[in-house]
């Protein structure tokens, strides 16, 4: 059973980098960019079908694709290539893979929230004894989180995590009592000894039910997409801050080991199914936010370029010369590939392990 549910994670993964390439292909042909080559996977090409102006392709080995846009990185004196539209062009361009990761996952998300019968948000639920800030200018219970030291609980699970990595500082907190919001800031919430010798903040986080109908749905679909997109960026600020170690990233194949352990642990086939899609649906929007960071070889590193450029006809009165372009997009895919080729063989190495 183990083979199928690495198999499955092999075409998940293969097939979310392939939307990715279908939004850039699609934004590419409404644009009027010529595409040279769209393929489906990579590696030796087994079958292919030529149009006037594209090669449509399926490679051997499922695991992504690509789109091949004339005049991608430089000027190839053709009218309709990439490096001859305009900013607005080069954006939705460079900007439609992601657009497709993110409206997959919401796709995902929708789907599996479709039969729900209600949601959970995280709630104050009780305190240990001994606890000194219950009260009125404190937290009491049933007061709802809304926000932990910034970041906002959108969905069941959230204040706790984000409570987990306070540094042992006051703690901004928002929650909403009565139906309004309260704000508590810089409250002296610390970890301490409470009842039975446990070390935590003494408070009890619950969870509040939310019976669910249509808006409800569509807003809780909106909260989880959200909330993907939250813990993308609370990673990447928890590993700046050195409070999260890069030994903790993961590649395509620590990807695949956990929805593999996530398949394989499931009560029932059905369970398997829905927490695998959810876990898709996740990296979907992962691979949308991290596209669109403002890394050299990036879809983000590029507009980012985009940006430099408009700021340099301004001040400047010229572009940045596209051989400058190239050379720091060269030098950031030799990174990124070097990273990526580190994080798995960290991912190889754990599964040795």
């Amino acid at each position: 059973m183990k083979i199928v549910f690495i198999l499955a994670a092999i075409f998940i993964f293969g097939f979310l980098i392939a939307i990715h390439e279908l939004g850039h292909f699609l934004a590419a042909r409404l644009c009027g960019v010529r595409v040279n080559e769209f393929s489906i996977g990579m590696g030796p090409c087994i079958w292919h079908r030529e149009t006037e102006e594209t090669q449509y392709s399926i490679r051997l080995l499922p695991i992504g694709g690509f789109c091949a846009l004339e005049g991608q990185d430089e000027d190839t004196g053709d009218e309709r290539c990439l490096a001859r539209q305009g900013f607005w062009k080069k954006f939705v361009i460079l900007a439609g893979g992601s657009f497709m990761n993110l409206l997959t996952g919401i796709v995902i998300i929708a789907v599996l929230f479709a039969g729900a019968s209600s949601f959970y948000v995280d709630q104050v639920s009780g305190f240990s004894e001994g606890f000194p800030l219950e009260g009125e200018n404190g937290l009491m219970v049933g007061d709802v989180f809304y926000k932990v030291d910034g970041w906002r609980t959108y969905i069941r699970g959230d204040a706790a995590m984000f409570l987990s990595f306070n540094d042992g500082q006051g703690i901004d907190i928002e929650v909403i009592r009565n139906g309004k919001l309260i704000v508590l800031e810089d409250l002296p919430l610390y970890r301490g000894t409470y009842g039975e010798k446990q070390n935590s903040f003494g408070l009890q986080v619950g969870a509040m039910q939310v019976p669910a109908d249509f808006l409800t749905s569509l807003r809780f679909i909106g909260y989880q997409t959200l909330d993907f997109v939250q813990q993308m960026w609370f990673s990447i600020t928890q590993m700046v801050r050195g409070t999260v170690s890069v030994k903790e990233l993961s590649g395509p194949v620590g990807i695949m080991s956990i929805m593999t352990e996530v398949g394989t642990s499931s009560e029932s086939a059905s369970s398997a199914v829905r927490d695998i899609a959810f876990l898709a649906a996740l990296i979907a929007i992962n691979l949308a936010v991290m596209n669109m960071l403002p890394i050299p070889a990036l879809d983000g590193g590029r507009i980012f370029f985009l940006l430099v450029d408009i700021v340099a006809l301004l001040l400047f009165k010229h572009k940045i010369p596209e051989k400058y372009q190239a050379a720091v997009n060269a030098v950031g895919f030799v990174l990124l590939m070097g990273m990526m080729a580190l994080v798995t063989l960290q991912d190889v190495i754990k599964l040795i392990n």
